[in-house]
């Protein structure tokens, strides 16, 4: 039932928003580095490597400068219209696309690159192989303030990010992997809305009563 309402609801926002993807490309085309999409290998359902899609917001070496593939506050790689594509989570809309080929969902865990999914707990990485990544989803909710923690981290920020964040994140989405239903996924997307709207809703913690606590330093 989840992949009926995956098909139904990628078809029809990537019908309503095709006039702003247009827009997108074009500015992009002929803005920064005149690249259109962001490709990456990510880590899919049973461990199977699909190629992410969002909107370029960044150099197109990224991956290879400063913090690689984990995003910090003011992060000097961030192009100027990819700024505002990413305050507003429009260069993450791509992936409706994934979603509509079936390589995610519109609510899972958030499709990690191989080097951030092996920082998860084992028992965390098996539970998370089960399902389709997802566009949103418990983790991406939880740390929508992400890049904010790491500029607050003190000491080494990647240290911070594979010993405090990353761990926790995982131990999230192995949550959602256990809790799945369809309530749930209904749930998570209007979670999704309210904190692209209200960014310091705690509503998540409020309604899900039951989710694994985090570590002291969160």
């Amino acid at each position: 039932m989840i992949r009926f309402f995956d098909i139904l609801f990628s078809s029809l926002a990537l019908l309503v928003l095709s006039p702003l993807f247009l827009v997108v490309m074009i500015i992009l085309r002929f803005t920064g580095e005149g690249e259109v999409f962001f490709r990456q290998n990510r880590v899919g359902k049973d461990g199977t490597k699909f190629e992410v899609i969002k909107f370029a917001t960044m150099l197109k070496d990224s991956p290879h400068i400063g913090t690689g593939t984990v995003t910090v506050k003011n992060d000097p790689r961030i192009l100027p219209f990819g700024k505002i594509l990413r305050r507003a989570k429009i260069n993450e809309l791509p992936q409706l696309i994934n979603v509509l080929k079936g390589e995610m969902s519109i609510i899972g865990p958030r499709p990690q690159d191989q080097r951030c999914f092996d920082v998860f707990r084992e028992e965390d990485r098996a539970e998370i192989l089960k399902v389709r990544p997802g566009l949103s989803g418990i983790g991406a909710i939880y740390f929508r303030d992400e890049e904010n923690l790491l500029h607050k981290a003190q000491g080494d920020m990647m240290r911070f990010y594979d010993d405090v964040i990353s761990p926790y994140k995982g131990r999230l989405e192995a949550w959602w992997v256990k809790n799945r239903s369809l309530n749930n996924y209904f749930l998570l997307i209007f979670l999704t809305v309210r904190v692209i709207v209200f960014p310091k809703s705690m509503l998540l913690v409020t309604l899900l009563k039951d989710l694994p606590p985090p570590p002291q330093e969160l």
